[in-house]
């Protein structure tokens, strides 16, 4: 997907080069997130082949010029897109893999929140068009490969906290496996691939846990 911002037409002016005033002030913010919500919206709902500027401003009810007053190109569309969506998703993992680690089905507890976080239609889709997205456009795989970073980090740290006997190698280990397998499953639990099946979840959740152990 191309990055070059769209070219401006008689309905749309230059962004202004005054960068920095960009958004500032609570209702620059809520402007900005307006239109962070129509790009989503855009996304998901036509894929990254539609996902234009002009798309997004139309979609969000303003002119080209105003979208392009906030994002200037479609490249600083597309990273702070990409920023927000991981953000929440990286603000939803934390409080569940730096609880205690050691508590009575905490391990549970984690596995079957990623899990029921799986059962979000909407937000499987912003992922299956993030990593569509990541395919074609390197800054987009780099901030991708960043947040599996740190969720992977995470994962570690809550085994090395809850099993501090087994090597460093092994943490590390067990949380890549860990996380490929919760992340894959959200592929084939989604409607993308198929549909989810009892049987197949009770099976995920016990090769979930054990990657944790007991």
């Amino acid at each position: 997907m191309s990055t070059t911002p769209e070219p401006a037409t008689d309905d749309a002016s230059p962004a202004p080069s005054a960068a920095p005033a960009r958004g500032r002030g609570r209702k620059g913010a809520e402007r900005r997130e307006a239109l962070l919500d129509a790009a989503e919206e855009v996304l998901v709902a036509e894929g990254g082949p539609e996902w234009t500027m002009r798309a997004v401003a139309a979609a969000a009810g303003v002119r080209l010029g105003h979208l392009q007053y906030y994002f200037p190109t479609h490249a600083e569309l597309v990273a702070a897109v990409l920023e927000r969506v991981l953000r929440r998703s990286a603000d939803r993992l934390a409080p569940l893999l730096s609880a205690d680690s050691d508590a009575p089905g905490a391990a549970t507890g984690v596995v079957t929140a990623l899990l029921a976080e799986q059962e979000d239609a909407r937000l499987m889709r912003l992922f299956v068009e993030v990593w569509a997205l990541a395919a074609r456009d390197t800054t987009v795989a780099a901030a991708v490969r960043g947040f599996y970073g740190d969720y992977r980090t995470q994962v570690t740290a809550f085994l090395a906290r809850r099993h501090p006997d087994l090597p460093e190698e092994e943490h590390r280990a067990r949380a890549g496996v860990f996380v490929m397998l919760i992340e894959g499953a959200s592929l084939f639990r989604s409607e993308v691939a198929g549909e989810r099946d009892p049987a197949t979840d009770k099976a995920l959740l016990r090769t979930a846990l054990a990657l944790l152990g007991p």
